[in-house]
C-alpha cells in the first residue's frame, strides 16, 4: 500500500511520449486514465523543464472522453465553468467543485459500506423470504438437469401439503418445475 500513497510518476519526453517510471515503459492517455480509475494518483512532469503537466493531461483525458460521447459533464456545467474563468466566481468554483466531489466520494463509500454490512437491502421487504425460497427451488431444479439427475428434487419445506392453499406464485413454480422435468427427460433420451 505504501506505493499507492505516492503518486505514479509519468515523465513526458521531448517527443511527447509518456514514460511510466515504475514499469519503465511508455504509456498512453488511456493507460493513465486506467491508473486513475484504479485509484492511483498520477503526476505527469516534463523531463527537461520539470514542469508539472498533470492538469493539462487530465483535461485532455476528459476532453477525449467527452468527444467520444462518454458525456459526464452536462452542457450547463461546462458553460458555468467557462463563465467562472471570466468572473469573480472563479475563486469560489474550485472549492465548490472539490467539496461536491468529496461529498460524492463519501456518499459512494458509505453506500458500499452499508451494502457490505447489510448484504441484501431487500431482505426487509414483506414476502422476501418466500420469494428467495422460490428462487432457490427454481435454481436447484435447473441445476439438477446439469448434474445428471433425472429431475428436480422437491425440498421438504417447499412441498405444500394438500390441505394448504397454494400461493399464486406457487402454481407458477410448479408449472416451471413440470416443464423442466419434461425437458430433462427429453434430453436424457437424446
Amino acid at each position: 500500500m505504501a506505493d499507492d500513497a505516492k503518486p505514479l510518476l509519468i515523465k513526458r519526453y521531448a517527443s511527447r511520449r509518456l514514460y511510466n517510471t515504475e514499469t519503465s515503459d511508455y504509456v498512453t492517455l488511456e493507460d493513465i486514465a486506467a491508473f486513475i480509475r484504479d485509484g492511483r494518483e498520477v503526476q505527469i512532469v516534463d523531463l527537461k523543464s520539470g514542469d508539472d503537466l498533470t492538469r493539462q493531461y487530465l483535461l485532455q483525458i476528459i476532453a477525449e472522453h467527452e468527444s467520444r460521447g462518454e458525456s459526464v459533464l452536462p452542457i450547463d456545467v461546462l458553460t458555468d465553468l467557462v463563465r467562472s474563468y471570466t468572473t469573480n466566481a472563479q475563486s469560489v468554483v474550485p472549492q465548490f467543485l472539490a467539496a461536491s466531489f468529496e461529498m460524492l466520494r463519501e456518499g459512494q463509500s458509505k453506500m458500499l459500506e452499508n451494502l457490505s454490512t447489510f448484504p441484501n437491502p431487500m431482505a426487509s421487504m414483506p414476502g422476501f423470504d418466500a420469494l428467495q425460497r422460490q428462487q432457490q427451488a427454481f435454481l436447484k431444479s435447473i441445476m439438477g438437469g446439469f448434474s445428471g439427475s433425472s429431475g428436480p428434487e422437491p425440498e421438504e419445506e417447499e412441498a405444500p401439503s394438500k390441505s394448504k392453499a397454494k400461493p399464486k406464485g406457487g402454481e407458477d413454480l410448479e408449472a416451471i418445475k413440470k416443464q423442466l422435468a419434461e425437458l430433462q427427460s427429453k434430453l436424457s433420451k437424446l
